[in-house]
């Protein structure tokens, strides 16, 4: 009877805990609102760590120091670590609290050399050596999402590997990683990296397939006949009447890359659909033949397929095919092929938490012969690289890699760890296996 007398109230007090619980609960942030507190709140030591690293540049394959220091770091997040993995390669593992997938960010980590004196108040203490690309920015980053992520890793589905990659510059340290058995440390599902751009800070920029142009190196070999110059001359002109861009256009000027009306952002882009020879031909004599090599830059990968093909048939029909030995191409760079099904994933997560306006779509691909290696891990694992914003056309930072008075906004570390902080997130806990 007195149990009953007081049952209303009981289950007031009930109700009114539940209620409470619940309230508290739709006010708690969300994963994505504690990636924005968490990255705000360590921004200004992902500061210095940044200048550290601008500080105490090192080439290719010297980054004894700078692999020092992201192991540091690493560790003191409690991350897995695995050192010395082609050259001075890290990777830091961090193990979410329950099975999913396998995610990668990628961070390359050298400097350039350049005599050019730092534009910076915290200049180069090492003569001759300059992070004029940007890498020092891209280390932090990777750093920093590492920092935000490993505060969420019992709610994450999977595990994410931080990959900082030496040797970038010369092209050598992706593939010298997957060399060492990177790839066999775990099965990867997708990975993630991204390079510093003249875009404005506070966006990034991307697409699908390729954002750099492909770059092939063709080689015509004849037999000596004693008409070489006639031959070499015919076949110099065979390969420019490829050429698909005129001599005066604004297309060789590279600055016009992020011009508004005609740059890789616009629809109307000069940057696509081109086919381009570099007016320098190499010319090499033995004792029975000559070889004529040209170098070839295209938007279009089925260019470049029909282009030998097309050539060898210009020959065939010469005065000259009888000397012909063989048409081939005796260099190809890996090139940059964006996943379109994830591409469109992570602009849809980037998107969605911070803004249509945080995502800068492309219609056209980078020319000047730049590149990333990030390409030799798309080949085996499939990924998306992103430009990431960081000038400040306000203030006069043009954060343009390898120009002399090359600089960058660093307010470009937050919103590069906050964006791939989600982006890696969404990836591993919303879209399974």
């Amino acid at each position: 009877m007195k149990i009953a007398k007081f049952l209303p109230a009981i289950l007031l007090l009930i109700f009114a805990a539940s209620a409470g619980s619940a309230q508290e609960t739709a006010n708690a942030p969300s994963p994505h609102e504690n990636i924005k507190q968490h990255t705000n709140a360590i921004f200004d030591d992902l500061v210095k760590v940044r200048r550290d690293f601008h500080v105490h540049p090192e080439v290719s394959g010297q980054e004894e120091r700078t692999a020092r220091k992201i192991l540091e770091y690493l560790d003191s997040l409690g991350l897995e670590v695995k050192t010395n993995i082609g050259g001075y390669g890290v990777v830091g593992v961090l193990k979410g609290g329950k099975e999913g997938k396998t995610v990668a960010w990628r961070a390359d980590i050298d400097a350039m050399a350049s005599d050019v004196p730092d534009v910076v108040d915290f200049p180069s203490v090492n003569e001759g050596i300059r992070h004029i690309c940007g890498h020092d920015v891209h280390t932090t980053i990777g750093l920093g999402i590492a920092n935000v992520l490993s505060q969420q890793k019992d709610s994450l589905a999977g595990n994410v590997y931080f990959i900082f990659q030496p040797s970038e510059e010369n092209y050598k340290g992706a593939k010298a990683m997957i060399d060492d058995g990177l790839l066999e440390m775990a099965e990867f599902d997708e990975i993630y990296g991204l390079h510093i751009s003249p875009f404005p800070v506070g966006t990034v920029a991307t697409k699908a397939e390729s954002v750099y142009a492909h770059t092939n190196k063709a080689k015509v070999t004849y037999k000596l006949t004693g008409n070489e110059d006639a031959k070499i001359d015919f076949t110099k002109a065979a390969i420019s009447g490829f050429q698909n861009v005129p001599a005066d256009s604004e297309f060789w000027n590279w600055e016009n890359l992020g011009d508004p009306e005609i740059g890789i952002e616009n629809p109307n882009t000069i940057f696509t659909d081109f086919f381009t020879v570099k007016e320098k031909f190499g010319i090499e004599e033995t004792n029975d033949e000559v070889v004529i090599t040209a170098v070839l830059n295209s938007s279009n990968k089925a260019q470049l397929n029909s282009f030998l093909k097309d050539l060898k048939q210009k020959i065939q029909v010469s005065e000259y095919s009888k000397d012909l030995v063989s048409v081939d191409y005796s260099y190809e760079k890996a090139v940059v092929v964006n996943d379109e099904e994830l591409t469109n994933q992570s602009i849809k997560s980037i998107t969605g938490i911070y803004g249509e306006e945080s995502v800068i779509p492309l219609y056209g691909v980078v020319t000047a012969d730049r590149g990333d290696d990030f390409a030799y891990f798309q080949q085996e694992v499939p990924g998306v690289y992103y430009f990431l914003g960081g000038a400040n056309y306000e203030t006069g930072v043009i954060s343009m890699p390898h120009s002399p008075d090359f600089a960058v906004d660093e307010e470009s570390i937050r919103f590069g760890v906050s964006y791939f902080s989600s982006v890696l997130l969404d990836r591993i806990n919303r879209v399974q296996k």
